[in-house]
This record gives structure tokens, sequence and C-alpha cells, in this order.
């Protein structure tokens, strides 16, 4: 589907027609869509096979409350608004204290806790009040630690970006601008005192407040010791994990949030009844969340979602293009690829009068990947010829050919 630019209210909200792409994946890999974890929230309700409009385990922070009602789906975008309430929301806790909430804010919460290993991304616009916009992954309860003792335990969380919408007059102002990631391993050790163990924070700056523009904020979590983090597809920084207590601490997978909420004042201030009031500011917008598990190459996968989200450009293109190539046997070629269904490539070598010399043909599965192959060459290619190397790529059986590359280069014996 095609987004359109719409007016919601008299906020205009341009999104960008460049397709977001994952990193490059490494050599006899692909990326495929997780569709479990993705949604380009085009429909006019969210999905709720895969969704909650509330966190399961948490009302939020004091005094901001998560309400099912501050979340919409509609015009290309998932949005939560922030808004006062016009009576305080009270809760008791288990010891008979009391929770006031005066605020409320709102949390998209994936409904399975199974996202592992893989690229995540997730674009979108946050509000512009000091209520937060984030995109983030978290455990839902805790595991028994590494010590054999009954207080033992710990959680995950990884940041992606939690942003606020305003500067003003509080130390926690810097998150009104750029891109803010942390991992936190939250641990309670055998006397039962918790204990927030982070590794080194990411800070990048953004040309403009994410409040003023759509930006894609993306994580590798490449696999239990480290991470990756992007900004519009550019690799800021790479962290290795918390790793005092485990030597491999990021070892569950978690659940998925979108999560708009309050921060402890007086760390940053909290929303004002006027920003709170206006529909220009009191609202974030997603445009959609992406997530791509990393598999073989050849790798047949099954309920691959691109298909009908179309989320990649066809694409191909030669990695190394030589000037010269001596071998006896064979060619080394490197080549990666785009495609939302499985596609049929050929590789064809030319001589100078366009006569075709050499030619491979195999099919390759939709996603994004990268492969090395050789090219025998039988004694085909003379000494001190120019050849060109050319890759296809093309529906399996079709005449017509989708996208194109190719090299020139001279045979040396």
């Amino acid at each position: 589907m095609y987004k359109k630019l719409i007016i919601l209210l008299v906020v205009s909200l341009i999104t960008s027609v460049l397709r977001a792409d994952p990193p490059d994946p490494p050599v006899g890999k692909r990326w495929v869509l997780n569709a479990k974890f993705s949604d380009e929230f085009n429909g006019n309700k969210l999905d709720a096979t895969k969704w909650y409009d509330y966190h399961p385990n948490w009302s939020g922070r004091e005094p901001g409350i998560f309400l099912p009602s501050q979340v919409k789906v509609g015009n290309g975008y998932m949005s939560i608004t922030g808004k006062k309430l016009e009576k305080d929301s009270i809760q008791i806790r288990k010891d008979g204290t009391k929770k006031i909430f005066n605020i409320a804010g709102g949390a998209v919460v994936s409904k399975t806790t199974d996202a592992y290993f893989g690229y995540y991304e997730c674009k979108f616009k946050a509000a512009k009040t000091t209520m937060s916009t984030t995109f983030w992954m978290s455990t839902r309860g805790s595991t028994d630690g590494p010590t054999d003792c009954e207080n033992d335990k710990y959680g995950l969380e990884l940041d992606f970006q939690e942003c606020i919408g305003r500067e003003g007059d509080f130390d926690g102002k810097y998150f009104a601008r750029g891109m803010n990631s942390n991992s936190h391993y939250w641990y309670t050790d055998c006397e039962g005192k918790r204990h927030d163990y982070r590794a080194p924070q990411s800070k990048i700056e953004t040309k403009t407040m994410p409040s003023e523009d759509f930006y894609t904020y993306g994580g590798w979590w490449h696999n239990e010791s480290k991470v990756s983090y992007y900004l519009d597809d550019r690799k800021v920084k790479t962290v290795d994990f918390y790793d005092e207590v485990t030597k491999k601490p990021f070892d569950k997978s978690m659940g998925l949030n979108m999560v708009s909420e309050t921060y402890p004042f007086p760390w940053i201030k909290l929303p004002n009844d006027e920003e709170l009031a206006d529909p220009t500011k009191n609202t974030c917008y997603y445009d959609w969340v992406r997530v791509y598990n990393l598999v073989d190459i050849d790798e047949k996968v099954k309920n691959n979602a691109t298909e009908n989200l179309f989320i990649f450009n066809d694409r191909v293109y030669f990695n190394n293009k030589l000037s010269k190539i001596s071998s006896e046997n064979n060619i080394d070629v490197s080549y990666s690829y785009m495609s939302n269904l499985d596609r049929e490539v050929l590789i064809k070598v030319f001589d100078e009068n366009k006569k075709l010399v050499i030619q491979t043909k195999h099919t390759v599965f939709a996603g994004f990947g990268n492969r090395d192959l050789q090219l025998k060459l039988n004694n085909k290619l003379k000494n001190n010829k120019t050849y060109v190397a050319k890759i296809f790529v093309k529906q399996p059986n079709a005449k017509k050919n989708i996208v194109t590359d190719e090299f020139k280069f001279v045979y040396k014996k």
C-alpha cells in the first residue's frame, strides 16, 4: 500500500518515499521479515492478533497511566495521544500505598515475547511534549540468575530510542535531541537488592528534534553479548552488553514495546495542561515497525510476509567488480539482492562481440541476501581479452528481467 500525504488537524505529516533496509547481511545469510512483530499500520484499528493496546504488566509511571483510549490507528499511522485526566485515577499497591495518576499516555506492546536476535527498526515522529516517545524491548517477569540463592534473578531491557518532544529548564532536556539508546541488565542479588546494570549509552544528534521530523531508529541485536544501533539506516554505535554478572547476559527472548509515558520529575518536567490540550503537540505518530530475522541464504521460510507487504524494492548488485581476473579455473563472484518474492538469478559473461561465453542460473528466496559463488571457466576465456559479467534477476520462467548489474574485466592468465 502507498501512504498518502495527509493533514491531521493542522499538522502536516510528510513521510519519506525512501524505503528503509536492514544492514548488509553476512555472506551466506539473508534477512527475512518477522511478521509477528512487524506492522505498517495501514488499517483503521490496531491488529489485535499482534498487539496489546496497554501494557500487561505495567500501569505506567506515575503520574502517567496507560489507557487503550489513547491509542489509534488510521491514515497510515499508529498514534498515541497524551491527555490530562479530568479526575485522578487511584490504584492501591499490595503494601496498601496509593498510586495516583492524572495524565493519560499509551502503550502498544507485542502479545508474544519470543523476539530474539535480529534487526529491529521503527519509523516515528515524537509528540511535542515532555512525554516520551519510545521503541524498546524487554523481558516480562524475571529469570533465575547465575548464583544458587533464593533472590538471584534478572531481567533484560534493550532501548533503541527514548526521547521527549521539547526542551526546557530541566536536567533531562537532552532527551529532546537525537537518538538515545541503552541496555539494562536488571539484577536482583542474593540479598534482594535490585541493580540497574547498564552498558555505555549511545547518543547521536539528529538534524532536527525527533518531534520535528520522522526518523527511523533501529538496532541489530547480534547475539547475547552485542548490539549495534542505527539511525536512518546508518550505524551509530556498537555496544557490548554489561557482562559482570554473566558473560553472555542478553540470552533471553523479549517482547516489543512502543510507549508514551511520563518521566520522573524533576529530571524531566511533567507536561503542562496547555500542551496536553493542543492536538498539534500532544500526539506521537508511528509510521511502521519492522523486524527481520537472519537466516541461511538457502533456507526456505514459511509465511514470508514480504510477499504481501512489498517491503523491499527489487535490487541486485555485484559486491566485487574486478577490473582484472587471472584465475585459470573459476571467477569468484559476490552479489547481494533484495526481493519480496522468490526470484531467478542469472549470471552471464559476454566477450567483446557480445557473445555469451559462460552462464549459470539458480533460484534465490525472498528477502535481502548476500551470496558468494564461483563461475567455472572451463578454458572458455582468452588471454588479454575484455569481458563483461552481467547479473539478471527475474521471475521464474519469465522472459523480462527485473533488475541487472554488470562490470567489465580483462582476463589475464
